[in-house]
């Protein structure tokens, strides 16, 4: 049998992790909702929840992929008690994973093609002329399928080269470019005029703002943001960990990845709040801040063609070490159950995600009437639900309680494997948080996640879309006690 390949240095898993957890929502969303929620208060809960929730879910994540040495394929085949059904959940992350692709790679090939229009030159205008440019490229099924196609083929061809030849070496060329260009635009941002206006608005308590919006809003809003950030739950992560070697203790990896995620967020926001108060326009979270708004900015600045050139480039990089790593788990994934090689997985994966992501481009354009989350949504919006409202939230659930359950993989195999190598351990005192308050927070942010959704559409609406997550909670965890009596006696 051919020997797993690994990483080839702990940079490299570094980054290649971070890559994977730094993705659109660092720079759309956090420094809007960071603003909107009190500044630097919001900062300082924010922390505390990525501590207490993001941190000790990637930690699960990257155990499963290291004490099992496999993808989500054979993970729980290989760690779960005898005569359980743990493995059956594998699928949970399979169907993550392809349906994020499904819109995600469509959005980086918005990047791409941003790159493009602002190397040619075709955002330079007045306001409307940049909303245009925004709305003619959705409306432009065509366009908007070729570099949805670019973006899929350049990422799956880096997969195609493996682990050390293509993952990590063509990620860590991203990664650190990316945090040189962030590192630069920021810098750029903070010296514009009035650019400290904004600096006060992002990082200066508001105490004001929090009372506005309700302390249990905001303390909601870290929360969520926390649990979202770092791309856990189905098994993106988990992949990585699977070529990790045992050198080091995951408390220590999984902080290091924590760490430059969190990062790229907050220089995120001295990137977009300072230009936004220089220019005298609201910060708006989403589509319209990167693909109106900020090109809006930079065509009124000096040098304003280069550094719309050097933002796409940034964001395109961000955009890209997503895919490629959530390819990886699809593609490690098929590899072993079909036992396929890598390079008949990669040309496959090529063509299945191609059509897959049609919909989501065609929901745009073509396919503008198809409204299936109420009036004005899109496909994109119905895909994006299952991943971030049911799959990630889901999928976190079932790890954590996978690693501390005696039926699962059992709190004491999780803990030998978190602290094998060098550097800091978990504490054995950790077991009640993990086997009870993690699952509980889990299931508040995703109850609360299925209200906010479905209480604006009424009350029939609300409570029948909550019997179906009612139901989807249940059926997980009734099935995680298959097996239970067995594994304890």
């Amino acid at each position: 049998m051919k020997e797993r390949e690994k990483f080839k240095s702990r940079l490299g898993f570094i980054l290649v992790s971070a890559g994977c957890a730094v993705g659109l929502g660092n720079v759309w969303k956090f420094p809007y909702i960071c603003g909107q929620n009190g500044g630097a208060a919001f900062i300082l809960i924010y922390l505390f929840f990525l501590i207490t929730l993001g941190f000790p879910i990637l930690i699960s994540e990257f155990s499963i992929g290291r004490g099992s040495g496999k993808s989500m394929a054979h993970a729980y085949d290989n760690l779960e008690q005898k005569g359980t059904k743990w493995h059956f959940f594998k699928w949970f992350s399979f169907i993550g994973l392809i349906l994020l692709m499904m819109f995600y790679t469509m959005v980086g090939g918005w990047m791409l093609y941003y790159v493009y229009r602002s190397c040619t030159g075709e955002l330079i205008g007045d306001a409307d002329h940049v909303a245009e440019c925004f709305t003619s490229m959705l409306a432009d099924g065509k366009t908007m399928t070729l570099w949805a196609f670019i973006a899929i083929i350049v990422s799956f061809a880096v997969c195609a080269f493996g682990i050390q030849k293509g993952i990590e070496k063509v990620t860590k060329v991203m990664m650190i470019a990316l945090l040189g260009l962030i590192i630069i635009l920021a810098i750029h941002s903070l010296t514009l005029d009035n650019a400290m206006e904004g600096v006060k608005f992002y990082l200066i308590p508001n105490l004001d703002a929090i009372r506005e919006r309700g302390l249990g809003t905001v303390v909601f809003d870290a929360m969520s943001h926390a649990f979202f950030t770092l791309s856990i739950g189905i098994g993106s992560m988990e992949i990585f960990g699977s070529y990790l070697d045992k050198e080091h203790s995951l408390v220590g990896e999984a902080g290091n990845v924590v760490v430059l995620d969190t990062f790229v967020a907050l220089m995120a926001g001295f990137i977009i709040i300072p230009a936004c108060f220089a220019f005298g326009v609201a910060p708006g979270a989403g589509p319209s801040l990167l693909f109106i708004t900020l090109p809006n900015i930079f065509n009124n600045m000096a040098g304003g063609r280069v550094w719309g050139i050097l933002f796409f480039v940034f964001m395109s990089f961000a955009a890209l070490s997503t895919i490629i790593a959530v390819f990886e788990g699809i593609v490690a994934f098929l590899m072993e159950i079909l036992n396929w090689s890598r390079v008949k997985t990669v040309l496959i994966c090529i063509v299945g995600i191609s059509v897959l992501s049609l919909p989501a481009i065609l929901g745009f354009n073509v396919l503008s009437m198809v409204q299936p989350m109420g009036e004005g949504s899109t496909i994109m919006d119905l895909e994006d639900f299952f991943v971030s409202y049911n799959l990630l939230p889901l999928g976190s659930l079932i790890m954590v309680l996978f690693c501390s359950r005696k039926n699962g993989w059992g709190w004491d195999n999780f803990v030998d494997e978190v602290n094998k190598g060098r550097g800091r351990r978990m504490s054995n005192k950790l077991r009640f948080y993990y086997a009870y308050v993690l699952p509980i927070v889990i299931l508040v942010i995703y109850f609360k996640g299925y209200y906010d959704m479905f209480a604006p559409m009424g009350t029939a609406s609300l409570l029948a879309w909550m019997l179906i997550a009612v139901a989807l909670v249940s059926f997980i965890l009734i099935f995680s006690l298959i097996g239970q009596g067995k594994a304890e006696g």
